[in-house]
């Protein structure tokens, strides 16, 4: 299974719309992720629209529409991969520890917030995968998201993508 990991996305804010690129993605995968920062509920739509299929949460510049129509945090289950969705971790020291203790159901979690790309393995084997942004690089060299294939229980092939500086 091929997934899509986005985050922090701002759509208007930030950009008008994501690169060509991820659009080109969101046809190629199987399942797309959007860990929060949304903005408007119009991308949503979009997504869902053209994507196989999307699981989403909201982030803290969601407003009302969205929170109607997302979770805080989403727990699936990806053909045996437990999957988790969530917008903000907290702060990157001790953030391993801290969503191995919050999230010991689930074998990946997904998150965003930070703008900063991150992928560690926590103790008890968690996996956390921040894509970036593909719209709002803040400090970071470059925009970004992450693509990954499913095997079983576990991620194979995840790749962090680095976007051009020029927006859509």
């Amino acid at each position: 299974m091929h997934l899509l990991l986005l985050a922090d996305t701002h759509v208007p804010k930030r950009a008008r719309d994501l690169p060509g690129a991820v659009w080109d993605e969101v046809a190629r995968a199987d399942v797309v992720v959007h860990a929060g920062d949304w903005v408007e509920l119009d991308l949503l739509d979009r997504l869902e629209e053209r994507a196989a299929r999307v699981i989403g949460v909201v982030g803290n510049n969601d407003g009302p529409a969205l929170r109607a129509r997302l979770p805080e945090v989403a727990r699936v289950d990806l053909d045996g991969l437990r999957l988790g969705v969530v917008h903000d971790t907290g702060p990157s020291r001790g953030r391993d520890e801290r969503m191995a203790a919050a999230f010991p159901d689930v074998d990946v979690l997904v998150f965003g917030h930070s703008h900063i790309p991150w992928d560690t393995t926590a103790a008890s084997g968690l996996r956390l995968l921040n894509p970036g942004s593909p719209t709002d690089r803040r400090r970071q060299p470059a925009c970004s998201y992450l693509t990954a294939r499913t095997n079983g229980r576990r991620l194979d092939q995840v790749t962090l993508h680095r976007l051009s500086l020029r927006r859509p």
